[in-house]
């Protein structure tokens, strides 16, 4: 669905749209990974830029980003343009990081086959 056409979300259907846990998003919001705006009665709205963002907080979790390393990335995101190459700097030496391990991964792979075979 492109952005356009999101409207705000409150935290339930936030929770569906990106498919985790209400309790995730808190425990996000608690470490300053995920920043909500708030509605007028005072309860989380998100945006399609937070269904983005989120989504980009999975693949970095899920290719092995510790959560303090994602932190310091939302940190570094939330200050702007200014901090672009330290945000570059530290996503390239996660894509090394990555690199390496799906190497091992290769090779672990490649004599499980030959005990297979």
């Amino acid at each position: 669905m492109s952005k356009e056409r999101i409207r705000t979300l409150e935290i339930g259907e936030f929770s569906r749209r990106v498919g985790l846990p209400i309790s995730t998003l808190h425990y996000y919001e608690r470490r300053g990974l995920l920043s909500p705006a708030r509605n007028v009665s005072g309860h989380r709205v998100y945006s399609a830029d937070d269904v983005e963002w989120v989504a980009f907080v999975r693949r970095l979790k899920d290719t092995g980003m510790s959560i303090a390393n994602i932190g310091r990335y939302a940190t570094l995101r939330a200050r702007g343009e200014a901090t672009l190459q330290a945000r570059m700097t530290m996503l390239q030496e996660h894509r090394n990081i990555v690199e390496r391990e799906l190497k091992r991964w290769q090779e672990n792979l490649n004599r499980l086959d030959l005990k297979i075979a």
